[in-house]
Protein backbone atom coordinates (compact mmCIF):
# COMPACT_ATOMS: atom_id res chain seq x y z
CA UNK A 1 0.00 0.00 0.00
CA UNK A 2 2.85 2.29 0.82
CA UNK A 3 3.98 2.48 -3.11
CA UNK A 4 0.25 3.33 -3.98
CA UNK A 5 0.43 6.08 -1.94
CA UNK A 6 3.62 7.63 -2.59
CA UNK A 7 2.57 7.40 -6.24
CA UNK A 8 -1.25 9.42 -5.46
CA UNK A 9 1.10 11.61 -3.78
CA UNK A 10 3.82 12.37 -6.90
CA UNK A 11 1.13 12.57 -9.28
CA UNK A 12 -1.35 14.59 -7.43
CA UNK A 13 1.58 17.67 -6.93
CA UNK A 14 2.52 17.17 -9.92
CA UNK A 15 -0.90 18.02 -11.76
CA UNK A 16 -1.64 20.31 -8.91
CA UNK A 17 1.63 22.58 -9.97
CA UNK A 18 0.67 22.19 -13.99
CA UNK A 19 -2.96 23.34 -12.96
CA UNK A 20 -1.90 25.85 -10.75
CA UNK A 21 0.50 26.94 -12.95
CA UNK A 22 -0.69 26.40 -16.54
CA UNK A 23 -4.36 28.39 -15.96
CA UNK A 24 -3.93 32.07 -14.42
CA UNK A 25 -1.83 34.90 -13.26
CA UNK A 26 0.51 31.68 -13.63
CA UNK A 27 0.59 30.65 -16.76
CA UNK A 28 3.78 31.76 -19.34
CA UNK A 29 7.17 31.08 -18.88
CA UNK A 30 6.95 29.94 -15.16
CA UNK A 31 4.60 26.57 -16.49
CA UNK A 32 7.18 24.71 -17.36
CA UNK A 33 10.06 25.36 -15.25
CA UNK A 34 7.70 24.40 -11.91
CA UNK A 35 6.13 21.29 -13.14
CA UNK A 36 9.84 19.99 -14.49
CA UNK A 37 10.94 21.04 -10.87
CA UNK A 38 7.87 19.70 -9.13
CA UNK A 39 8.21 16.50 -10.55
CA UNK A 40 12.30 16.32 -9.99
CA UNK A 41 11.83 16.90 -6.45
CA UNK A 42 8.64 14.31 -6.15
CA UNK A 43 10.74 11.56 -7.66
CA UNK A 44 13.61 12.41 -5.09
CA UNK A 45 10.81 12.23 -2.68
CA UNK A 46 9.38 8.82 -3.89
CA UNK A 47 11.80 6.89 -5.93
CA UNK A 48 12.84 4.84 -2.57
CA UNK A 49 9.20 3.73 -1.64
CA UNK A 50 7.46 3.05 -5.24
CA UNK A 51 9.83 3.99 -8.19
CA UNK A 52 8.29 7.60 -8.75
CA UNK A 53 6.93 6.94 -11.95
CA UNK A 54 3.34 9.26 -11.43
CA UNK A 55 3.13 8.47 -14.68
CA UNK A 56 0.86 5.30 -16.60
CA UNK A 57 3.31 5.41 -19.55
CA UNK A 58 6.39 5.18 -17.65
CA UNK A 59 4.50 2.18 -15.31
CA UNK A 60 4.34 0.44 -18.71
CA UNK A 61 7.66 1.02 -19.65
CA UNK A 62 9.28 0.17 -16.33
CA UNK A 63 6.78 -2.85 -16.92
CA UNK A 64 8.23 -4.06 -19.88
CA UNK A 65 11.72 -3.27 -18.94
CA UNK A 66 10.95 -6.00 -16.14
CA UNK A 67 11.30 -3.49 -13.26
CA UNK A 68 7.93 -3.33 -11.61
CA UNK A 69 5.61 -6.43 -10.63
CA UNK A 70 2.80 -7.36 -13.24
CA UNK A 71 0.24 -7.22 -10.38
CA UNK A 72 1.22 -3.56 -9.27
CA UNK A 73 0.36 -2.20 -12.77
CA UNK A 74 -3.31 -1.89 -12.72
CA UNK A 75 -3.14 -0.19 -8.63
CA UNK A 76 -0.60 2.23 -9.83
CA UNK A 77 -2.40 3.38 -12.84
CA UNK A 78 -5.53 3.71 -10.54
CA UNK A 79 -3.67 5.80 -7.96
CA UNK A 80 -1.96 8.17 -10.85
CA UNK A 81 -5.60 8.31 -12.46
CA UNK A 82 -7.60 9.42 -9.44
CA UNK A 83 -4.71 11.68 -7.79
CA UNK A 84 -4.73 13.86 -11.18
CA UNK A 85 -8.35 13.96 -11.37
CA UNK A 86 -8.56 15.15 -7.68
CA UNK A 87 -5.54 17.37 -8.09
CA UNK A 88 -7.65 18.70 -11.03
CA UNK A 89 -11.11 19.65 -9.26
CA UNK A 90 -9.20 21.10 -6.38
CA UNK A 91 -7.70 23.32 -8.75
CA UNK A 92 -10.50 23.99 -10.93
CA UNK A 93 -13.06 23.95 -7.95
CA UNK A 94 -11.27 25.49 -5.02
CA UNK A 95 -7.66 26.99 -5.89
CA UNK A 96 -8.43 28.69 -9.56
CA UNK A 97 -12.26 28.85 -9.26
CA UNK A 98 -13.76 31.35 -11.59
CA UNK A 99 -11.00 32.00 -13.56
CA UNK A 100 -11.70 31.79 -17.06
CA UNK A 101 -9.97 28.78 -19.30
CA UNK A 102 -9.49 28.34 -23.13
CA UNK A 103 -9.39 24.68 -24.01
CA UNK A 104 -6.31 24.75 -26.50
CA UNK A 105 -7.55 23.04 -30.04
CA UNK A 106 -4.13 21.08 -31.46
CA UNK A 107 -3.89 19.47 -34.90
CA UNK A 108 -4.08 15.86 -34.33
CA UNK A 109 -0.99 15.38 -36.56
CA UNK A 110 1.33 17.05 -35.11
CA UNK A 111 0.11 16.36 -31.32
CA UNK A 112 0.11 12.66 -32.29
CA UNK A 113 3.52 13.41 -33.12
CA UNK A 114 4.73 15.95 -30.30
CA UNK A 115 3.02 13.42 -27.78
CA UNK A 116 4.96 10.40 -29.27
CA UNK A 117 8.26 12.16 -29.08
CA UNK A 118 8.24 13.62 -25.88
CA UNK A 119 7.06 10.81 -24.33
CA UNK A 120 9.41 8.85 -25.92
CA UNK A 121 12.35 10.82 -24.43
CA UNK A 122 10.94 10.69 -20.99
CA UNK A 123 10.20 7.17 -20.90
CA UNK A 124 14.32 6.70 -22.15
CA UNK A 125 15.32 9.13 -20.06
CA UNK A 126 14.17 7.36 -16.85
CA UNK A 127 14.61 3.74 -18.40
CA UNK A 128 18.06 5.09 -18.88
CA UNK A 129 19.02 6.95 -16.10
CA UNK A 130 16.96 5.43 -13.27
CA UNK A 131 16.77 1.54 -14.09
CA UNK A 132 20.09 0.71 -15.92
CA UNK A 133 22.73 -0.82 -13.74
CA UNK A 134 25.34 0.85 -15.89
CA UNK A 135 23.68 4.10 -13.69
CA UNK A 136 22.49 2.54 -10.73
CA UNK A 137 23.18 4.49 -7.75
CA UNK A 138 23.45 7.74 -9.27
CA UNK A 139 21.95 11.34 -8.21
CA UNK A 140 21.11 13.05 -11.00
CA UNK A 141 17.74 10.74 -11.88
CA UNK A 142 15.18 12.83 -10.54
CA UNK A 143 17.04 16.47 -12.07
CA UNK A 144 17.55 14.50 -15.43
CA UNK A 145 13.34 13.14 -15.44
CA UNK A 146 12.09 17.02 -14.52
CA UNK A 147 14.41 18.66 -16.75
CA UNK A 148 12.73 16.34 -19.94
CA UNK A 149 9.38 16.91 -18.95
CA UNK A 150 10.43 20.97 -18.84
CA UNK A 151 11.94 20.23 -22.20
CA UNK A 152 9.01 18.82 -23.64
CA UNK A 153 6.62 21.64 -22.42
CA UNK A 154 9.22 24.56 -23.43
CA UNK A 155 8.85 22.75 -27.04
CA UNK A 156 5.85 21.67 -28.09
CA UNK A 157 3.46 22.86 -25.15
CA UNK A 158 1.49 24.94 -27.85
CA UNK A 159 1.22 22.13 -29.99
CA UNK A 160 -0.43 19.56 -27.90
CA UNK A 161 -0.66 21.24 -24.51
CA UNK A 162 2.56 18.98 -23.76
CA UNK A 163 1.04 15.90 -21.43
CA UNK A 164 3.67 12.97 -22.03
CA UNK A 165 1.72 10.87 -19.62
CA UNK A 166 -1.99 9.90 -19.43
CA UNK A 167 -3.09 10.54 -16.10
CA UNK A 168 -1.91 14.77 -17.03
CA UNK A 169 -4.29 14.20 -19.93
CA UNK A 170 -6.92 13.49 -17.95
CA UNK A 171 -5.82 16.46 -15.18
CA UNK A 172 -6.04 18.82 -18.08
CA UNK A 173 -9.21 17.60 -19.68
CA UNK A 174 -10.95 17.68 -16.08
CA UNK A 175 -9.22 21.32 -15.82
CA UNK A 176 -10.72 22.54 -19.20
CA UNK A 177 -7.11 23.35 -21.10
CA UNK A 178 -7.83 20.61 -23.06
CA UNK A 179 -11.40 18.84 -24.47
CA UNK A 180 -12.70 15.27 -23.66
CA UNK A 181 -12.60 14.90 -27.55
CA UNK A 182 -9.22 14.99 -27.82
CA UNK A 183 -7.96 12.91 -25.00
CA UNK A 184 -7.58 9.86 -27.23
CA UNK A 185 -4.40 11.42 -28.59
CA UNK A 186 -2.95 11.49 -25.32
CA UNK A 187 -3.62 7.83 -24.51
CA UNK A 188 -2.41 6.79 -27.97
CA UNK A 189 0.66 8.83 -28.40
CA UNK A 190 1.55 8.34 -24.58
CA UNK A 191 1.47 4.43 -24.49
CA UNK A 192 2.60 3.62 -27.58
CA UNK A 193 5.60 5.72 -27.34
CA UNK A 194 6.54 4.10 -24.22
CA UNK A 195 5.65 0.71 -25.88
CA UNK A 196 8.58 1.90 -28.37
CA UNK A 197 11.01 3.31 -25.57
CA UNK A 198 11.30 -0.22 -23.51
CA UNK A 199 11.75 -1.86 -26.57
CA UNK A 200 14.85 0.37 -27.73
CA UNK A 201 16.30 0.42 -24.16
CA UNK A 202 16.13 -3.38 -24.50
CA UNK A 203 17.74 -3.70 -27.95
CA UNK A 204 20.71 -1.13 -26.70
CA UNK A 205 21.17 -2.43 -23.23
CA UNK A 206 23.49 -5.07 -22.90
CA UNK A 207 21.30 -8.36 -21.50
CA UNK A 208 22.30 -8.47 -18.41
CA UNK A 209 20.72 -5.13 -17.81
CA UNK A 210 17.46 -6.96 -17.10
CA UNK A 211 18.88 -8.82 -13.77
CA UNK A 212 17.16 -7.31 -10.91
CA UNK A 213 18.12 -3.98 -8.96
CA UNK A 214 18.65 -4.46 -5.75
CA UNK A 215 15.84 -2.69 -2.94
CA UNK A 216 18.47 -0.62 -1.73
CA UNK A 217 19.00 0.92 -4.76
CA UNK A 218 17.37 4.36 -5.48
CA UNK A 219 15.09 5.03 -8.67
CA UNK A 220 12.07 3.12 -10.43
CA UNK A 221 12.61 -0.19 -8.70
CA UNK A 222 9.33 -1.36 -6.94
CA UNK A 223 9.96 -2.56 -3.58
CA UNK A 224 8.87 -5.92 -2.55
Amino acid sequence: MNKYIAEFVGTFFLVLTIGCTGIGAGAGVIAPLAIGAALMVMVYAGGHVSGAHYNPAVTLGVLIRGKVNVADVVPYWIAQFVAAAIAALLTSRVLRVGVPVTAITPHVGPALLAEFLFTFALVYVVLNTATAEGTSGNSFYGLAIGMTVMTGAFAVGDISGGAFNPAVALGICVLGISSWGNIWIYLLANFAAAVVAAVIFQLINPPMQTTPIATDEPPYQTPD
